[in-house]
């Protein structure tokens, strides 16, 4: 049998926390419920941002009654703090993903706390799972601008792989590589994640990676010879950072699943379901950026997909 690849889908989440036009909660429940169809076992459903800040989420406490409904799917919800932790957990979310950021610059224009900071409330939120409200929780920390920054420009490797090891040592259960402003290169990758494989001591280790630049499917490539098996990618290439200038699209989960496919990796997923869910994502969401190459020329005659 083939060897899995892992993607897991955060269209719903990242893909449309800028986007200009309100998401029905049905819309987005549904959206949920055919990636399933297709095939898709992990999704970022929604965050516990305040509603005031991305208004898109609005109706996090509500999507997440839907739930029940997603039963074989691990639905993560973003968290930006000890608040947003409490409220994810309240809405019956077991996995929950906190980003800080490796970048002083982003972390003030992001968060605005510095990076220590950001770090202590890591430690807040990994306490919640010595409460009976937290027993049971998955946290997932996201490593952002761990390649580079808009903002501050070089980020050092040195401070990634610190910061990785304390979260690991303080009780993250995943680790998010996250090249938040698309700014990574493959040897870059190459260089940056053996490292933070060996502190994650069998903890997964995911990517997330952006096309920015024209370089997501070059960089998973390469992190895939470094042994990673798991990438956050978003349907149609939709999101970005709204704290970064620039920093648009998310590796296209349609590309991403074809090449992984093509590569003799097998992901369980249903390409053409994919696109017939893209074309109505795209009458939802109406005037956004749209990216990919499956969309546009479509799977070649002699594809297979790996079993």
């Amino acid at each position: 049998m083939a060897e899995r690849a892992t993607l897991r889908e955060v269209g719903p989440r990242d893909g449309i926390q800028m986007a200009k036009r309100f998401l029905e909660t049905e819309r987005k429940l549904e959206w949920a419920l055919r990636l399933k169809a297709a095939g898709v076992k992990e999704i970022e459903l929604t965050s516990f941002v305040p509603p005031k800040v991305v208004p898109q989420f609005a109706d996090a406490d509500q999507l997440a009654q839907g739930l029940p409904r997603l039963e074989g799917v691990v639905a993560s919800a973003l968290i930006p703090n000890l608040k947003g932790a409490e409220r994810a957990l309240a809405a019956g979310f077991t996995h929950v993903n906190y980003v800080l950021s490796i970048s002083e610059a982003h972390s003030q224009s992001n968060v605005r706390r510095s990076t220590d900071e950001a770090i202590a409330e890591f430690e807040r939120i990994a306490a919640l799972k010595d409460t009976e409200q937290g027993r049971g929780m998955v946290l997932g920390v996201g490593l952002a601008t761990a390649f580079g920054c808009t903002l501050q420009g070089y980020v050092a490797p040195e401070r990634v792989w610190q910061v990785a090891r304390h979260v690991a040592a303080g009780g993250a259960d995943e680790l998010i590589v996250a090249d938040t402003v698309g700014y990574a290169n493959p040897a870059q990758v190459k260089m940056l994640l053996p490292p933070i494989i060996e502190i994650a001591a069998g903890r997964r280790v995911i990517c997330h990676f952006h096309d920015t630049r024209g370089l997501g499917l070059a960089n998973v490539a390469a992190a895939l010879e470094t042994g990673i098996r798991v990438f956050d990618s978003s349907l149609a290439g939709l999101g970005g950072c709204p704290f970064a200038p620039g920093a648009t699209g998310n590796i296209n989960t349609e590309d991403t699943a074809y090449m992984l496919e093509s590569m003799g990796f097998s992901t369980g997923i249903d390409i053409e379901a994919l696109l017939n869910l893209r074309r109505d994502v795209e009458n939802w969401l109406g005037d956004e950026r749209y990216s990919g190459a499956i969309a546009r020329a479509g799977l070649p005659k002699t594809f297979e997909a790996a079993e």
